[in-house]
């Protein structure tokens, strides 16, 4: 039986063109842009898509490179902890909150003059930083660096969709798949090179070489396109204003929520509880504006329902596999950034291969992304499945193994979520595809984290419970020779050792559970689709 296209038939029929038009009611209010111009496909145009690839890429390495890089800064600027927390946060806030605004600002002002503009702003800002001369001057650079960094990664599917012809928009979707595996791969190595041979300050510089060469890049190879204010006739000053704040305070609810105790915080529910009216109000607001930031009409297509859901879980999973050995390497075995950095360098190179292989297979019309899908999903059950085995003995070599999976799992799933979102997607929709996909996936980061954080902590306490309580009745004998308090401090060191054991071992199974979830799905929500080049099914046999 020969399945249905949904570029044409079937159930995906929000997919065809005449679906994806605004409604009558709607045009009425705000008639639809007319679809850009064709662009030959010309070598300068590659430039200018590798220019905003690397523009992604800095994005993503600016965020990386100085979370991992913390510890190191926070020495630098004298201070502790709790205040170094908030430059992550306010950061992170800042930066899923734009990513739902950047695709509209840069359809307005050009990608090409908006682009360039964001780099700029992410090398100024990042520049001033280390000579901040205060705790509060560095949080208002953060914020502002947070801004610039978030406006870049979606102008990457946007370009992508609108100058690739149909047989190479898979391959530069796997550029785009870069800035979400291969870029936060690179984030702790680059950290152990500028801490341990350089100076903390590279953290910050880093990105102003590759900045220079990225506007150089777009400015010589994008083409120009009229500048259009007229927009702001029809801005949605509603959604600004809700979005804006919903997703910042969600997001420093997630990443402040464990070090605050959650909702024993009035704080954390002041942030939740805003965060959720005001995220409420915006996407109502979102589904009656004529112009709006969100297009939530375009979940009526199933695939791109099936992309955003998977997708949550999907980078849950990459931030998971990521975190969890490195923090199990730090507390059990003290390992530093660099000596950790061969376990990301092991899983980020390979990745240059594997990832244009895998859309190489996904532009055939043989294969079917759902099973595509599903085997990658599968690839990262399995890896979480082993890594809940883990004992006190593990070292960096027994993660070699899980990494080794994580390098054909992590572009199958991305690839093929990819393809399912973008595929039969005009030019004119990319916005706003673009403005869901990216910032689905920057708050699914938060999520992880804040995941990571809230169960690792409650399952440490949990086991350091358990543990204490089995040796309650248990007395403790100081060997010959060896003093008491000694010898009760090596026991307390060996108890937490255990409980960081068990509790890297949960969280792999959580990491497992979450696998299953849109492993599930793939067998009931997306159908059957083909490359951007093939708009016919095969013939039956």
């Amino acid at each position: 039986m020969t399945t249905a296209n949904p570029l044409t038939t079937g159930t995906e029929a929000a997919t065809a063109p005449q679906a994806l038009e605004p409604r009558p009611v709607r045009e009425a209010a705000a008639p639809a842009q007319p679809a850009p111009a064709q662009v030959a496909f010309t070598g300068r145009i590659v430039v200018g898509l590798l220019g905003m690839l690397f523009a992604s890429l800095l994005a993503i390495l600016n965020e990386q490179v100085t979370a991992a890089a913390m510890a190191d800064i926070q020495g630098a600027f004298l201070i502790g902890h709790d205040d170094g927390t908030w430059l992550t946060s306010l950061f992170e806030a800042a930066n899923v909150a734009t990513m739902v605004f950047a695709p509209w600002f840069g359809i307005t002002f050009t990608l090409k003059r908006f682009t360039i503009g964001a780099v700029l702003a992410a090398m100024l800002f990042g520049l001033l930083c280390p000579f901040a001369p205060n705790l509060p001057t560095l949080y208002v650079l953060r914020i502002f660096q947070g801004i610039a960094g978030g406006c870049l990664p979606p102008m990457l599917i946007i370009v992508a969709l609108r100058y690739l012809p149909p047989k190479f928009k898979l391959y530069g979707l796997a550029g785009y798949a870069l800035t979400a595996t291969f870029g936060p791969a690179l984030g702790t190595p680059l950290a152990a090179l500028w801490t341990e041979f350089v100076s903390w300050r590279m953290a910050f510089w880093q990105i102003i070489p590759l900045g220079v060469l990225c506007c150089i890049a777009i400015q010589q190879g994008l083409p120009a396109d009229p500048v259009k204010l007229e927009r702001f006739r029809t801005f949605n000053w509603i959604g600004l204003i809700t979005g804006f704040p919903a997703f910042a305070m969600l997001v420093t609810g997630l990443l402040q929520g464990d070090r605050l105790d959650w909702f024993e915080s009035d704080f954390i529910c002041l942030m939740f509880g805003g965060g959720a009216l005001l995220l409420v109000v915006f996407l109502v607001n979102e589904w009656l504006q004529p112009v709006p930031f969100f297009k939530l009409q375009l979940l009526e297509r199933r695939n791109f329902t099936h992309g955003l859901s998977t997708l949550l879980g999907t980078v849950i999973l990459l931030v998971g596999v990521a975190a969890i050995p490195g923090q199990f390497l730090a507390k059990v075995h003290a390992y530093r950034p660099l000596q950790t950095a061969p376990l990301s360098l092991l899983l980020a190179i390979p990745l240059l291969i594997t990832l244009p292989l895998t859309a190489a297979l996904l532009n055939t019309r043989r294969a079917d992304h759902r099973w595509v899908i599903a085997i990658g999903l599968s690839l990262m059950f399995t890896t979480c499945a082993l890594g809940s085995f883990m004992t006190s003995e593990w070292i960096r070599d027994n993660f070699y193994g899980l990494q080794a999976l994580q390098i054909i799992a992590q572009p199958l799933v991305i690839m093929s979520i990819l393809m399912g979102v973008t595929t039969g997607l005009p030019p004119t929709e990319g916005p706003f595809a673009s403005a869901m996909f990216n910032t689905v996936k920057t708050f699914a980061a938060a999520i992880a984290t804040g995941l990571i954080e809230g169960v690792g902590t409650a399952r440490e306490h949990f086991h350091s419970s358990m543990l204490v309580d089995q040796l309650g009745n248990r007395a403790l004998v100081a060997g010959p020779g060896l003093d008491y308090p000694y010898a009760l401090g090596q026991l307390a060191h060996r108890i937490h050792e255990q409980a960081v054991v068990l509790t890297s071992a949960d969280l792999y199974r959580v990491m497992a559970c979450v696998a299953l979830v849109p492993l599930l799905l793939v067998p009931v929500l997306p159908v059957r689709i083909y490359p951007p080049w093939s708009t016919t099914p095969p013939a039956s046999k």
